[in-house]
């Protein structure tokens, strides 16, 4: 790395410790990288992000509290200098879409080389959109540019503030625990999940975690 040149400040975001430590083993090799910080949630990377102002988040999907792609699309529309690549296990075409919809720079799977995030890293500084080889094939293939802007999930339709009270019931929050973590009223919490569950037309907590789980706002694992 020329000594001129400022390295790419990235913060790291996985709920699994391991997996972080082997990223972050992988992004020190790399010279003009440096990681500022690490997350295990989406609510925490928030606050690192106004802390520390990164250059780019590698982001993972699968996460308690708040998941990667509602925090993606907060932190583009609230620091938009900052670039989000989305690094994920998840293989599906839908996940591909939603994180470019939510404001995402990039997607790559969490089996990608170390070849490949280095280049998608030096991308999306530069403002590109990167998508590795193998998912880029497939996307473009499976949805035809024309007319993509309008598709939209089960799970798009829901508001922000519903997806968040989604997520947290399915993860075994009740009504009292979840208004003290977005400091809102319980009934404001009561309201939200009505509204969710009118529009989904699902009437019971099971019926929610399973549409959670389909969504990829929790893992089998949660």
């Amino acid at each position: 790395m020329n000594p001129a040149l400022k390295p790419i400040r990235v913060i790291l975001v996985d709920d699994h410790t391991l997996i972080r430590a082997g990223i972050r083993a992988l992004l020190e090799k790399l010279p003009e990288v440096k990681v500022v910080a690490e997350a295990g949630d989406g609510r925490e990377v928030l606050n690192l992000v106004k802390l520390h102002r990164p250059d780019v988040v590698l982001m993972d999907i699968s996460m308690p509290g708040l998941n990667g792609l509602d925090a993606t699309a907060r932190i583009t529309r609230d620091f938009p200098v900052v670039r989000v690549i989305i690094l994920s296990m998840h293989d599906n075409e839908e996940y591909y879409w939603r994180a470019l919809k939510a404001g995402a720079a990039g997607y790559l799977l969490k089996r990608a080389a170390t070849a490949e995030l280095e280049t998608a890293l030096q991308k999306v500084v530069h403002g590109e959109i990167f998508l590795s080889q193998e998912i880029s094939r497939r996307f473009v293939r499976k949805f035809p540019l024309q007319g993509i802007a309008d598709r939209k999930s089960p799970l798009e339709q829901l508001t922000s503030r519903q997806r968040e009270i989604l997520q947290l019931i399915a993860e075994g929050q009740n009504t009292k625990s979840i208004a003290e973590i977005l400091k809102v009223s319980p009934k404001t919490v009561e309201y939200h999940r009505m509204k969710l569950m009118n529009g989904l037309n699902v009437h019971d907590i099971p019926g929610l975690v399973r549409f959670a789980l389909r969504g990829g706002l929790i893992s089998q694992e949660s």
